[in-house]
């Protein structure tokens, strides 16, 4: 209660510092259904009407990104999707060639990191996860990883100063266990993405999520997730709830948050 009265006090005594400032979107899609339905055109139109100076994309073929990058290379910050559909989503780990069609698309496109990987606990000690996180170490690119707790052990055990990005805070989005991880491992962020009702329900940031951005200021990155095309459609009341609640954090801790961290990030996730 008494954090609750204090953020109170802060968005009373002092509206002026609470602005909203750039944003820096940690977790886009940009898959074939949407490319149907929306340009590059209209996807920069939406984050320009949405504050969004940057944004960090995958998808389902991966060319989509690059088209999207390629239309606007100083805005979008591609990861390579290793998907080829829907279905390889469930079915990537059993698939031999996999790791060769990723170092094949490496040497052709320009990529930031690879990802989003889903994965869970019986899955981590798959042979082909294994050999897509020393390509990204050999690449100095970052894992973008939908996962459990367990994958995110065992990609550290495997390479122990390897960049990533934890989707949407985990599988388990728990703040004590997220502290944890992040006391565990130095070179893991957490993009917040789809977590905004356990975040802030109702709308009110809730004191365990406060004290937690509080004490990791520099370690969280927002971000919308366009998982379905409704997701674009959707997309300026999504971004309006994210700025919602990060104006109910002091205003140094949502600046690092909007944009900051996913800007210091990338600038140190390689330039490949």
């Amino acid at each position: 209660m008494q954090h609750t009265l204090l953020r109170f006090c802060l968005i009373a005594l002092l509206p002026g510092q609470l602005q909203a400032g750039p944003l820096f979107d940690a977790h886009l899609h940009y898959s074939a259904q949407d490319a149907a339905h929306y340009s590059p055109r209209q996807i920069i139109d939406k984050l320009d009407r949405n504050g969004l100076r940057h944004a960090v994309v995958t998808g389902t073929p991966a060319s989509h990104t690059q088209t999207l990058y390629e239309y606007a290379p100083d805005r979008i910050v591609p990861l390579l999707g290793i998907y080829r559909d829907h279905h390889d989503k469930t079915h990537w780990l059993k698939d031999v060639n996999l790791p060769a069609r990723i170092e094949n698309a490496l040497k052709k496109g320009h990529w930031r990191g690879i990802g989003e990987l889903h994965i869970f606990a019986k899955d981590r000690h798959n042979p082909i996860f294994r050999r897509i996180v020393e390509l990204a170490v050999q690449h100095k690119l970052l894992l973008q990883i939908h996962g459990d707790p367990a994958v995110i052990d065992t990609v550290y055990d495997i390479a122990p100063g390897q960049a990533v990005i934890w989707a949407h805070a985990g599988t388990y989005p728990y703040p004590d266990l997220i502290a944890d991880y992040l006391q565990r491992y130095p070179t893991l962020s957490i993009d917040l993405s789809v977590r905004d009702e356990r975040i802030a329900p109702a709308g009110q940031l809730s004191d365990d999520w406060y004290e937690l951005f509080i004490r990791f200021p520099e370690r969280f990155m927002i971000g919308v997730d366009t998982y379905s095309l409704s997701r674009w459609h959707d997309f300026d009341t999504v971004v309006a709830t994210i700025q919602n609640w990060l104006k109910q954090l002091p205003d140094d801790v949502a600046k690092q948050m909007a944009y900051d961290n996913a800007a210091a990030f990338f600038a140190k996730a390689g330039n490949n």
